[in-house]
């Protein structure tokens, strides 16, 4: 019997608006890391000047770091903090199949349209969508559009991995006889 996440039993906190809350000093819940993305996402001049594309490998910016959270100590582990990501996506660009490790995380598209291909099949994302994602998601992400998309990730704790995983049929688009 497979184990589901929070996000599986609870459903998309992202569909129950009154859960949101804006950014603290130093979120710690998954609707604080929300309301963290849609801030910066709400602030352009924090994040537009930096954004560049680049056709021969992703481009990515570490744009803010957090301290960990109070009372943030995992057992036998260390404190938990986050790491807020701008990454451009040039048509065409993917991620590739992959999940986070033991990090959470939020995906907004500040600008164009990304795909995201998981395990309940292909969704189109355009500018402001936003995914929640608990440790172990995955999924892959694609530029399927002619014109360049930039995207705002947020982790937590910060991330240390991206294990990446083989294509199956379902996520890369391919056909099975």
């Amino acid at each position: 019997m497979a184990v589901e996440s929070d996000l599986q039993i609870a459903g998309d906190i992202l569909s129950v608006q009154h859960l949101l809350q804006p950014a603290g000093e130093h979120p710690s819940t998954v609707a604080e890391f929300v309301g963290l993305a849609r801030s910066i996402a709400a602030n352009r001049a924090e994040w537009e000047h930096l954004v560049e594309y680049d056709a021969t490998t992703r481009w990515y910016h570490r744009l803010r770091t957090g301290p960990q959270a109070l009372d943030s100590a995992r057992a036998g582990g260390a404190p938990i903090g986050y790491e807020v990501w701008l990454l451009s996506w040039v048509p065409g660009q993917g991620s590739g199949r992959h999940d986070h490790g033991a990090s959470s995380g939020i995906l907004t598209v500040l600008e164009g349209e990304l795909t995201e291909h998981g395990p309940r099949g292909a969704l189109t994302l355009g500018a402001g969508a936003q995914r929640v994602f608990a440790p172990g998601y995955a999924h892959e992400v694609v530029n399927d559009t002619l014109e360049g998309a930039v995207s705002l990730h947020v982790y937590f704790p910060g991330l240390t991995e991206m294990p990446m995983h083989s294509c199956s049929p379902a996520v890369s688009g391919a056909v099975s006889a």
